[in-house]
């Protein structure tokens, strides 16, 4: 693979981050309550004090803020929406396979043979009824290839998980695995790129998109100084109750 289509590989993840991650990010911040947060009494101040040193409204703040920000949800929106990126990637990277079940072909920049991938997000992103589905595909395809006398071996029929190692991959993978290659994380990306570090480059290249945003750090901010007000507004209003009994 060239510079310029590792680049454009690169480009195009970028845009995922920038049109649906990032977006997707913000709004569910942006939407956040202080009623939002199933707060623990016996931790909250604890975490606050833990984090930024005392437990005034906007350390109590963060506390409650910085979980969601670092989250399971950005996760979950990664994986929900990855079939954009693997679009984009099919475009730059191969070629958008119309057989039923396969994301991308691309050559091999290793042993040279074209691939026939299915791409999955991460190592613990499929469940087991996946395994039915992704077997079924990879049948589906060998027997396409004997009748149509195409030159596909059972080792030219892969899942290419996007991130993560090999040691990570779910025990639904390795039922995969021992039917059909999983490349994972590093390895799948020297396949498709011949480059051992296109992998490291690209989860790079993914924080800079927020580098380039001034935006989110503002609001951030802005998210931090909303919450410490209303904590403000519950301590003084918890306060005076207390007081009045």
């Amino acid at each position: 693979m060239t510079e310029k289509q590792k680049k454009s590989i690169i480009e195009s993840g970028k845009q995922y981050f920038r049109e649906i991650i990032i977006p997707n990010h913000v709004k569910g911040l942006e939407k956040l309550k202080l009623n939002d947060f199933k707060i623990n009494p016996f931790l909250v101040n604890y975490l606050a004090a833990f984090l930024c040193g005392n437990t005034e409204p906007e350390s109590l703040a963060k506390a409650l803020v910085y979980p969601r920000i670092l989250g399971t949800s950005i996760n979950t929106s990664f994986g929900q929406n990855i079939q954009i990126f693997i679009s984009s990637l099919a475009q730059v990277a191969g070629t958008a396979s119309g057989i039923d079940g396969i994301d991308i072909e691309f050559v091999d920049a290793i042993d040279g043979r074209r691939k026939y991938c299915q791409c999955k997000a991460g190592p613990q992103t499929i469940n087991k009824d996946d395994i039915a589905t992704i077997l079924g595909h990879f049948k589906h395809l060998h027997n396409k290839a004997r009748l149509d006398r195409l030159n596909v071996q059972i080792d030219d029929m892969i899942v290419g998980v996007l991130y993560g190692d090999e040691s990570e991959l779910s025990a639904h993978y390795k039922i995969i695995n021992s039917h059909y290659p999983v490349y994972c994380g590093a390895d799948f990306w020297e396949h498709l790129t011949g480059d051992k570090q296109f992998y490291h480059r690209l989860a790079k290249a993914f924080g800079e998109v927020v580098e380039e945003d001034t935006e989110t750090g503002h609001i951030v901010k802005y998210m931090v100084n909303n919450l410490a007000t209303e904590v403000n507004d519950y301590i003084n209003t918890y306060a005076y109750t207390a007081k009045s009994a």
